[in-house]
């Protein structure tokens, strides 16, 4: 295990201080920054907060803060970076002229890393000097509960990145795949929304309500999907079932190219979801709250499942 490499973090909101203390939870000195100073000030609370739903006390919360600096700028937090990880929101032009400054600033070996859910790392990067040592890496959220992390290949990216990265998170104790093309969404996400746009598509046909649909998949395959993946489940059942379903459903299942005109609706009418307290469903702040909960209980419980 490789321990005490210098990792950067550039954002300390909710992405990126979930980052740094996951990396500093495996034993690697973290420098973390943010332009907004509120940001910088609470960090380090927020990251107490977060050790705490992970079960970490008392001196084991403060050796990880030890491992944790927390620095005004992007130059002096990169300047001795082994691996540089961006967490700034998802607007194009910020993430670039962020890495126009972590280029400036950090070591010629460094492996900088932008982490996006679905933007195209290689237009992020396309203005760097040396494009082969950067790559995508999607962690998802909440960075610290969830294991997976996508680490996205661009058409100039070298293996030696693409090796140095996977070995990183792997120390860090990360669950991480390679993909090797930059699509829009990567992996995840692409097989993420092809569900919502059908789970929506569902509700706006009057093929039943939102409730249902929620009910139907964690009360029938959601429950075998952290065991048995997709394909896992067609080799399963067998190819030739497989086969015979899909002559019969997929015409029938949505395939319109863009969002969902309800989807649409629901913005345009303010129908925001929990920040707004009604979305597909109604929410009160208690519910939200409860269900926010609720999530972060069962990753943990599930966490200490899989690993027995």
């Amino acid at each position: 295990m490789r321990k005490n490499i210098q990792t950067a973090v550039i954002g300390a909101g909710l992405m990126g201080h979930g980052i740094a203390l996951t990396l500093a939870r495996a034993g690697q000195y973290v420098a973390i920054t943010d332009p907004v100073a509120a940001a910088r000030d609470t960090v380090a609370a927020r990251i107490v907060d977060s050790l705490r739903l992970l079960g970490e006390t008392g001196d084991r919360i403060a050796a990880i803060l030890k491992k944790i600096e927390i620095f005004d700028g992007i130059a002096g937090a990169v300047k001795e970076a082994a691996f540089v990880f961006e967490a700034a929101p998802e607007k194009m032009a910020l993430k670039q002229a962020i890495f126009a400054e972590i280029e400036a600033h950090a070591p010629a070996a460094a492996v900088l890393a932008s982490n996006t859910s679905v933007m195209p790392i290689t237009q992020i990067m396309s203005g760097l000097k040396d494009r082969s040592r950067a790559l995508g890496t999607h962690w998802w959220n909440p960075p610290h509960l969830i294991p997976l992390v996508e680490v996205i290949r661009t058409a100039d990216t070298s293996d030696q990145a693409m090796d140095a990265m996977m070995g990183l998170l792997a120390d860090a104790g990360k669950t991480a795949v390679r993909v090797e093309k930059d699509v829009p969404g990567f992996i995840g996400n692409r097989l993420q929304h092809a569900l919502w746009r059908e789970a929506i598509s569902l509700v706006e046909r009057g093929i039943c309500d939102a409730e249902a649909v929620d009910t139907v998949i964690k009360a029938s395959f959601g429950r075998r999907l952290a065991v048995l993946g997709p394909l896992e489940n067609a080799d399963l059942v067998g190819t030739d079932l497989t086969l015979d379903i899909h002559d019969t459903v997929l015409a029938d299942l949505e395939h319109r190219p863009g969002p969902a005109p309800l989807l649409r609706q629901l913005v345009a009418e303010g129908r925001l979801g929990m920040k707004s307290g009604q979305g597909f469903r109604r929410w009160s702040p208690d519910e939200a709250k409860a269900l926010r909960e609720k999530v972060v209980r069962h990753l943990r419980a599930l966490e200490g499942i899989l690993e027995d």
